[in-house]
């Protein structure tokens, strides 16, 4: 989740912001952005809503690795 943890910073936003945003706790939001936990589509979505983006403008790279 590389990707995420970089467009994370340049929005100068924190863990804590994020979880907050996401209605989830720190240490989970933690956990998906370091690989730890999968991340499902609809926390994909909300993440990316979070930037203004898509899913796949942050996460395509990562999940292509996969195949």
């Amino acid at each position: 989740m590389n990707e995420l943890k970089k467009i994370r910073k340049q929005n100068k936003f924190t863990c804590e912001y994020m979880a907050d945003h996401l209605h989830i706790s720190k240490p989970f939001y933690w956990q998906i952005e370091n690989g730890k936990r999968r991340l499902s589509y609809k926390m994909a979505v909300r993440i990316a809503k979070v930037f203004n983006l898509k899913p796949d403008d942050i996460f395509y790279e990562e999940f292509r690795k996969d195949d």
